[in-house]
């Protein structure tokens, strides 16, 4: 069995930009090959035709000398040295291309008999140049064949030396071009790889990674985002691992007691009389409380609480929830003093607000002093509207306040269930106040006890 291969992202992207850069340089060696040995052909068929124009003149001046052609036929000496003088004239240097002649030639008389050239057939499509006299006359024709071609060794040993410079600096370009790709694509991937890394990690549990976030583009973005999520799972982590732990001590304290006490009473320690079953009935009040506090908990973290949100007034809300908070405000020795407008209507759950209501008045009543009391004020903005509760000593910390809506944070630190509840009312609070999309924060109240705040904002249906 093979093992299938691998290629990872750094080596496709290296494929596919050296790819690129391979496709762009050949298609440039060759437009540059193309161009070049057209250009060559054109110098060179420009040079011919300015020497054929020259020796069609030269020839006109010596044939009026000897009046005929018998001085040049069959003597190609003679229309050679007639050649270098040409290339020898300073005048003709001036326009002359050096190397002189480099394809072949003919010269024709009147009758069109060849006098110089080679044997093979003339081609119908070379340049053609009259050998024309003083008085008009045309005596002969001078035809050079098209340069398609490189055909003096001197030119093909120099196009061969472009041709071999132009493969090696192709080949020097390819390696530098390797070299930057996998340069730049080990840089671009390096954070790449760094999220891989760090995801890998995450997904085993170690939400403590982090990676390595300072550029500003997508990729730092991306990075930004990973330790955000990181951060959260590691909060999550730990307030599951809270969760947990408070959970198990909150259930195993009443459960302690119901066992000893019937223990007590089985092993006849204790009599079953009216007030045991009365303590006992207390200890599974208890347990059922915390049991539906936990399952109110985790329906309104899941949103699955039932809201029938419709035009609410707060006024009798509040009213109503105080109404059967007095006696045992009385009974404490506090004071429930309520501030309220004629009319506060938002679009809202009227019974989730009243349990709002409840858990705000509940947690005054455990936790304020003897002789203090609860001031509710609900104050109308033109885009939401903020009730206020503020109650007398005792306050807490700074500390404390950024903790008070944690699940089983209790202000005391005592944790006694008597006095501190469950510790979930505040939690299920700001559960119920985000699911109007509103705040709720704490603050320092002038009474020196705590202010609850609780920002609603006006929406109607």
């Amino acid at each position: 069995m093979f093992a299938k291969l691998r290629i990872g992202i750094t080596a496709k992207l290296f494929a596919a930009i050296f790819s690129t850069c391979m496709l762009v340089l050949i298609t440039m060696h060759w437009g540059v090959r193309l161009s070049f040995e057209h250009g060559f052909i054109d110098y060179i068929k420009k040079g011919n035709e300015q020497r054929l124009n020259m020796l069609s003149d030269a020839l006109a001046d010596q044939y009026e000398q000897h009046g005929n052609w018998d001085f040049l036929r069959h003597n190609n000496k003679l229309v050679f040295q007639i050649l270098r003088s040409l290339e020898q004239n300073p005048d003709a240097n001036n326009q002359l291309p050096p190397h002189g002649w480099r394809t072949a030639f003919w010269v024709l008389d009147q009758r069109f008999h060849v006098m110089i050239g080679p044997r093979d057939p003339i081609p119908p499509e070379g340049s053609r140049r009259n050998i024309t006299l003083s008085d008009g006359r045309v005596v002969g024709w001078v035809i050079g064949s098209p340069p398609e071609r490189l055909t003096r060794s001197a030119d093909i040993n120099f196009d061969q030396q472009q041709r071999r410079t132009s493969w090696i600096i192709v080949g020097l370009t390819m390696l530098l071009a390797a070299l930057v790709t996998w340069l730049m694509s080990r840089g671009l991937l390096a954070p790449v790889k760094r999220l891989v890394e760090g995801t890998h990690r995450l997904a085993a549990g170690e939400f403590t990674s982090r990676v390595q976030a300072n550029s500003r583009d997508e990729l730092g973005r991306l990075g930004q985002d990973f330790n955000r999520l990181a951060s959260t799972l590691e909060k999550n982590e730990s307030m599951r691992r809270a969760f947990m732990a408070d959970i198990s001590h909150e259930l195993r304290t009443p459960l302690a007691i119901l066992r000893g006490e019937l223990e007590a009473i089985q092993d006849g320690v204790r009599k079953l009389t009216p007030e045991s079953i009365v303590s006992l009935q207390g200890e599974v009040a208890t347990l059922t409380k915390l049991v539906d506090d936990v399952h109110q908990l985790s329906l309104s973290d899941e949103g699955a609480l039932a809201y029938r949100k419709s035009n609410t007034d707060l006024v009798p809300l509040l009213e109503l929830v105080a109404g059967n908070f007095t006696g045992r405000f009385a009974a404490h020795g506090l004071t429930l003093t309520l501030r309220l407008p004629e009319r506060a209507d938002m679009f809202g759950d009227p019974d989730r607000l009243m349990q709002l209501f409840t858990n705000l008045m509940e947690n005054s009543l455990r936790y304020t002093d003897a002789g203090g009391g609860l001031v509710v004020t609900l104050l109308s903005r033109p885009d939401s509207l903020i009730i206020q509760f503020d109650d007398s000593a005792p306050g807490i910390t700074d500390a404390q306040r950024q903790q008070i809506f944690e699940r089983f944070y209790r202000a005391e630190s005592s944790r006694n269930r008597a006095s501190g509840g469950s510790g979930l009312g505040l939690a299920i609070c700001q559960n119920i106040v985000e699911a109007h999309d509103g705040t709720i924060t704490a603050h320092h109240a002038d009474a020196g006890g705590l202010q609850i705040a609780v920002n609603l904002p006006l929406k109607h249906n």
